[in-house]
């Protein structure tokens, strides 16, 4: 049997592999599954582009078709077809009809396109939120609240969400496809982004700029709640935490060996993730599952998790100086931290 022939076999296992990998996607993090009026608009624009190629290839496959079919050669016929070469309105039609197509296009791109760079920064109505990027994890402080915190975002549903972003290192870029397209975060250079969220839902959010080795794992989380959940969580970040008897030894630990970088009240950000309200969130440096085994793997040797980042490994077979009892002592108070 040929290889062509081998290969042929392939088509089917290969069609049925791209239906049944469709369905494989996370709609929280699908440009395609908007849930905010940005990406519903962009959206709109994909949907637009593809129609009009869509439109331009059946246009150019039919004259093609009718052409080959029309002009076939036939038995017993030598004529030469006329030839309309130098056509005045042939020329006319297919130098008119691109242009209608990228006006049809271009009109609504622009339009949207200096619509979602609007700046917010100065509405008041807005939520503002600074977001730093860092290798590898996301800063975001709300100034007009006087809170910080780190990884998992917290929005109100249907309010603009004012985004002044920026990097501390490298370029990163910010991007939550379920709510808007992406925005670059660059050294010194501070850009601007909306958002805003339709409904109530947590939306996966990604850094589309390579970084570095861990690039694949800045991962960030948009928690967008109704305005009462979104005041109550402002109300509970501001509170002060108490730290119950069993976890104080832990706490001391954390003085001794974390303070210097994580800040464990909302209004300091510190030069490392915020940890206010760390026992509330969902997953641990982005990407790992908040329990207390999964934490005290993180303690122990951060690197074998997230690669480049620049928490030291604080676990003695690692190089560091805390013995597992004391990794799980952090791990009690980090559990308080609500």
């Amino acid at each position: 049997m040929s290889r062509l022939k081998k290969l042929w076999r392939l088509v089917p296992l290969l069609a049925a592999m791209t239906f049944l990998l469709t369905g494989c996607g996370d709609p929280t993090l699908s440009a395609l599954v908007p849930k905010g009026p940005v990406a519903t608009e962009q959206l709109y624009l994909m949907k637009l582009s593809l129609f009009i190629m869509v439109f331009v290839v059946i246009v150019v496959f039919a004259i093609y078709v009718y052409v080959l079919i029309r002009f076939r050669k036939r038995e017993g016929d030598n004529s030469v077809p006329k030839q309309v070469e130098g056509s005045h309105v042939l020329e006319i039609i297919w130098t008119v009809v691109p242009i209608l197509l990228l006006l049809v296009l271009a009109v609504p791109t622009v339009s949207y396109t200096f619509k979602h760079s609007t700046n917010y920064n100065k509405d008041k109505a807005a939520v503002h939120v600074k977001v730093t990027a860092h290798q590898f994890w996301w800063q975001f402080e709300y100034p007009d609240l006087g809170i910080a915190t780190a990884q998992e975002l917290v929005v109100p549903k249907d309010k603009i969400i004012a985004f002044d972003l920026v990097s501390a290192d490298v370029s990163h870029a910010f991007w939550v496809p379920s709510l808007g397209g992406k925005v670059d975060t660059n050294p010194g250079i501070h850009n601007t982004l909306y958002l805003q969220a339709d409904e109530i839902a947590t939306f996966q959010g990604r850094c589309t700029e390579l970084c570095g080795a861990s690039h694949a794992l800045m991962n960030f989380t948009v928690q967008a709640k109704s305005e009462a959940d979104f005041n109550a969580w402002v109300a509970k970040m501001k509170a002060p935490t108490s730290v119950p008897a069993t976890a104080q030894k832990g706490e001391e630990l954390f003085k001794e060996n974390c303070m210097s970088c994580h800040a464990v009240n909302a209004n300091g950000p510190g030069v490392a993730p915020n940890l206010k309200g760390f026992a509330d969130r969902d997953t641990l440096a982005g990407i790992l599952e908040h329990t207390p085994e999964k934490m005290a793997l993180w303690i122990h040797n951060p690197q074998e998790q997230k690669p480049g980042n620049k928490m030291p490994a604080f676990g003695k077979e690692a190089g560091g100086k805390l013995d597992d009892g004391q990794i799980k002592d952090i791990v009690q108070y980090l559990q308080t931290l609500k």
